[in-house]
């Protein structure tokens, strides 16, 4: 006896399932009783043995509505001298959200306008404006500036 002339028979025929009673594999073949996992066809979706699955372990991201969101353009200091070094005739009308938004400094989809106080100003300025930093208030009314708060 040699190993090279050894015959292998290692490859067991598979079992053939749903066979009768007496072969050990018939009538459930192996299933077990009743429920989804019996049935032919059934894979339950995105369940991964109990592991997290992919689309719970993913992030969030994607559609969010801006029902809630408030609408606020904010400006500072800085930018209105900006606007004011480029063209002087915004001194002799009032900065307000409507001018702005005509002469395109900000956007058209804010329904109210806050100034924040970074940065300086030398101009005396006629304001109209939903909300102020106290800084900016202390600015303007340094120079002698005007400020009207809508509401």
């Amino acid at each position: 006896m040699k190993l090279n002339t050894l015959n292998s028979n290692r490859s067991k025929s598979k079992k053939r399932l749903g066979r009768g009673i007496g072969s050990s594999k018939g009538k459930t073949s192996g299933r077990g009783h009743k429920g989804q996992k019996s049935r032919s066809g059934v894979a339950i979706k995105s369940f991964e043995g109990g592991q997290m699955p992919l689309y719970r372990r993913l992030p969030k991201r994607g559609f969010k509505t801006i029902r809630n969101k408030k609408l606020i353009g904010i400006i500072n200091l800085s930018k209105i001298s900006e606007i004011i070094n480029k063209d002087k005739n915004i001194l002799n009308n009032k900065i307000n959200l409507s001018n702005l938004k005509k002469s395109k400094l900000i956007n058209s989809k804010y329904k109210k306008l806050k100034l924040l106080g970074s940065g300086e100003i030398k101009e005396k300025l006629d304001l109209e404006v939903n909300f102020i930093s106290k800084s900016a208030k202390q600015k303007i009314e340094k120079i002698g500036g005007k400020i009207t708060l809508v509401k």
